[in-house]
């Protein structure tokens, strides 16, 4: 069954969606507005107790491609390239799945998203006012990328930590956060038609700031 695109538009109405690449303040700011605003704060990878559970290698091999490690070392030692194409084919299966479980949320409150749907399927699932961006230079998206403290980051820092050469390893993962957030992609975020943020790496907190403008971007307190 396919659901065309207006329909979901209608019943996705009540989300706003935060996208972009790694490091840019997009978990932030939806805990920060959902707060704020008492929306409903969907986190990064908030369709994993569901896709977990649900996808087939024949439909979803990206999302189950970890189902099938027999150590995780594996994930990290794989080449950049690999590393890049999975992202972005995951992103993709896992849009299925966010759209599905947005769909299943009560329509009385509003929904914040952090999100890794990709552009083109938001412009057809979503609007302007619905869609914000958020953009970080490189650098920061992959030198400062272990330096969060949510458990799967950890998790595979210590993966790493763990390797025969450990340095060589990290080297070789930043290879491929630095291909998943090349400039080719940064470009294509920024030419995607939404309004868009970029952090400044200058030490500044920001916090307050960026959540007035994306409030006001969404229009919530209209």
């Amino acid at each position: 069954m396919k659901i065309e695109n207006n329909i979901l538009k209608y019943y996705l109405s009540n989300v706003y969606f935060i996208t972009g690449t790694a490091y840019a303040g997009k978990s932030t700011m939806a805990k920060m507005l959902a707060e704020r605003y008492d929306m409903v704060c969907c986190g990064e990878n908030y369709h994993t107790p569901v896709s977990n559970i649900v996808a087939v290698p024949e439909a979803q091999p990206g999302l189950c491609y970890t189902k099938n490690l027999t150590d995780w070392k594996e994930f990290v030692t794989r080449s950049p390239e690999e590393y890049e194409r999975w992202i972005f084919s995951t992103a993709r299966e896992a849009a299925e799945f966010e759209v599905a479980e947005l769909l299943s949320l009560p329509k009385d409150r509003r929904v914040i998203v952090d999100t890794n749907i990709p552009i083109e399927i938001l412009k057809e699932i979503s609007d302007y006012h619905r869609v914000a961006v958020m953009l970080s230079p490189q650098a920061m998206s992959v030198e400062r990328f272990f330096e969060r403290e949510d458990p799967e980051k950890q998790f595979l820092l210590r993966v790493i930590e763990s390797c025969d050469n450990p340095q060589a390893v990290m080297e070789n993962y930043k290879r491929g956060l630095a291909l998943i957030n090349s400039q080719k992609n940064y470009d294509e975020y920024a030419a995607g038609g939404f309004f868009t943020l970029v952090r400044e790496d200058d030490g500044t907190d920001t916090r307050e700031q960026v959540c007035g403008i994306l409030a006001e971007h969404f229009r919530l307190d209209a």
